[in-house]
C-alpha cells in the first residue's frame, strides 16, 4: 500500500490508547477490551465527538435445550469454553441446561474437563497452555475463590495449578456446578478456563438468565422463537 494509508503505533493504553482517542484528527476510535477502558476510550472520545465502536467484556452464554444430543453439546461447549485457555472474548463460559438434564449435564462437563491436557502448547498432546501473565493468573485464582465462598460447588479442577505445572501461570481446567446468574463468577468476565454451570426450568427463564437481566416482550418472543425453530 502507498506511505501512510496503513499506520502502525506501539504503545499501551494509558500513553498512546490515551493520545489516539482524544487526538482531534482522528475520526473514529475502535477497542477491544476491558470494559473499565472501554469507558476510558469514551470519556477520552468525547471532547472531539468522535465515533466510538467497542467490543467489550462479556460473559457469553451456552443454551443447550432439552431436546439437545447431550453429550455432544455439552462436551462441544466445555471445548470451546477451554480453547486457548478460556482467553476469548467469545467464550461461552455459562452453560445453561435445562434443570431436568442437569446432573448428567455435569457429569459430562466434569468427564470433558479431566480429559484437557493442561502444558506446554508446542508439546504433543497438549489441548491447552498457560495463560497471559501473574496478574490474569491472579485475578482468575481469586475469582474462583469468590465462586467457592459464594455456594457454588466445584465440579472439577479447583484453585492452584495443576499437578507438575508448577512455573508458569497454568490454570485448572475448572467446573462450577449449583452456580447462580447473580454471583460474581456468573457476571464476570474471568478469561480463563473455568465454566459456570446454570440450571433453568424453562426457555423463558434460559433466555433471561442469557441477557442478564429482563427483554421487553417482543425481545423475549423474537429470541424465543428463534430457539424454538433451532
Amino acid at each position: 500500500m502507498p506511505a501512510g494509508v496503513f499506520n502502525l503505533v506501539h504503545g499501551d493504553g494509558p500513553t498512546v490508547g490515551a493520545a489516539l482517542s482524544c487526538h482531534p484528527d482522528i475520526d473514529m476510535m475502535s477497542f477491544t477490551g476491558s470494559t473499565r477502558a472501554g469507558v476510558l476510550v469514551a470519556q477520552a472520545a468525547a471532547g472531539t465527538v468522535k465515533r466510538v465502536a467497542q467490543e467489550l467484556g462479556g460473559k457469553s452464554a451456552n443454551i443447550i435445550l432439552q431436546s439437545a444430543p447431550l453429550e455432544e453439546a455439552v462436551t462441544h461447549g466445555v471445548r470451546d469454553m477451554f480453547s486457548n485457555s478460556g482467553q476469548s472474548c467469545n467464550a461461552p463460559s455459562r452453560m445453561l441446561v435445562p434443570a431436568s438434564r442437569y446432573e448428567e449435564a455435569v457429569g459430562i462437563a466434569v468427564a470433558a474437563a479431566e480429559r484437557t491436557v493442561v502444558g506446554d502448547p508446542l508439546a504433543e498432546g497438549t489441548h491447552i497452555g498457560p495463560v497471559v501473565s501473574a496478574g490474569q493468573y491472579r485475578k482468575i485464582q481469586a475469582l474462583i475463590e469468590k465462586g467457592v465462598e459464594e455456594g457454588a460447588r466445584i465440579a472439577a479442577g479447583g484453585p492452584g495449578k495443576p499437578a507438575g505445572l508448577e512455573t508458569g501461570y497454568y490454570v485448572r481446567p475448572t467446573v462450577f456446578r449449583d452456580v447462580d446468574n447473580d454471583m460474581t463468577i456468573a457476571r464476570e468476565e474471568l478469561f480463563g478456563p473455568v465454566l459456570c454451570m446454570i440450571p433453568y426450568a424453562t426457555v423463558d427463564e434460559a433466555v433471561r438468565a442469557y441477557y442478564g437481566g429482563p427483554l421487553v416482550g417482543h425481545e423475549l418472543k423474537t429470541l424465543n422463537e428463534h430457539l424454538r425453530g433451532a
